[in-house]
């Protein structure tokens, strides 16, 4: 009875927590990967036609971009400047909240090859020059290099890039690496279909094709939302998205938990049997007494011993006489 409690409860919350999004299956069908900002808003990408599209949680399209080669969405945590990285065309863009591209850099005329960009804040960039096994900091808002760093890593599969506090976390579909600026390995793990990095303050996940996973510097790597049943995983600071059969859900973790609370049974507690304080007074007060009577036996038993072994002896002279 309790395991089909257990899994009543998990049932009801999961069906509590999970939306559904009013989002037309035509397009996610051939969503390649999908993005939600911290208002709510969904960004699909389908590699297919090379389409940016944002939409808001009702589904209303608000802006759409048509490239002309793949590009690589850093992320969406800034919807007023949205990077995007283009491997084939050696480029980053920053689009804004309309979808309008609002800069670019150009990387051929002043690097070798980009293998992956990533934009640290609204000035600088970090690149991984393939060409030279270096990773370089840029300033592009002044066009300056401010650092360059010997980074000969294998670059195979590569998937994104990201850097924090001194520390350059590298993803590929099959690990994640950590290392110092000094090409010092600090973590590897093995990790299944890597996508990309996000950053909440001082976590660090990883995005993955249906599942999402942290870093943790004690503990590893700890898978904290996943569905194998799912296309494609994303989250927000509240909720996690995914998309399953075409179709967009969102889960609310503070409902789950919410939920779980109400459904607990509640613990009752045994009553501790009270004893009362003058019965265990008079109980020690007779315990005592009988150690004291089994003192004095144990002490006049000699004696008794004694004078038994006296009449004996006198009984014996009397006969002999």
């Amino acid at each position: 009875m309790k395991l089909f409690h257990i899994i009543f409860v998990f049932f009801f919350c999961v069906v509590n927590a999970q939306k559904s999004l009013p989002l037309d299956t035509l397009k996610l069908k051939e969503a390649r990967d999908m993005l939600a900002d911290d208002y709510g808003n969904l960004y699909i990408y389908k590699n297919k036609d090379f389409s940016f599209t944002k939409y808001d949680s009702l589904g209303k399209q608000l802006g759409k971009m048509m490239l002309t080669v793949p590009y690589k969405v850093q992320s969406v945590q800034n919807p007023l400047s949205v990077p995007l990285f283009s491997e084939n065309a050696q480029e980053m863009k920053f689009v804004d909240q309309n979808m309008n591209e609002i800069q670019r850099i150009d990387f051929k005329q002043k690097f070798g090859f980009i293998k992956m960009a990533y934009a640290e804040d609204l000035q600088q960039l970090w690149l991984l020059d393939d060409s030279t096994k270096r990773l370089i900091q840029y300033n592009f808002r002044n066009d300056t290099t401010i650092n360059s760093y010997p980074f000969d890593a294998s670059f195979d599969d590569l998937m994104d890039l990201l850097v924090y506090e001194t520390k350059v976390y590298i993803l590929t579909r099959k690990h994640i690496r950590i290392y110092t600026l000094k090409f010092e390995k600090l973590f590897e793990a093995p990790l299944e279909n890597g996508k990309r990095f996000r950053r909440e303050n001082d976590t660090i996940l990883v995005i993955a094709d249906n599942s999402i996973l942290k870093y943790d510097p004690e503990k590893g790597m700890a898978t904290i939302f996943g569905d194998k049943d799912a296309q494609i995983v994303d989250k927000n600071i509240l909720s996690y998205f995914e998309i399953k059969a075409n179709k967009l859900y969102l889960y609310n973790l503070e409902k789950i938990k919410e939920t779980k609370l109400q459904t607990e049974p509640e613990t009752k507690q045994e009553p501790v049997p009270v004893t009362d304080p003058s019965s265990e007074k008079q109980n020690g007060e007779e315990g005592k007494k009988a150690d004291e009577e089994n003192k004095e036996s144990q002490e006049k038993a000699p004696d008794n011993t004694l004078q038994k072994l006296m009449e004996n002896i006198s009984e014996v002279q009397a006969v002999g006489v």
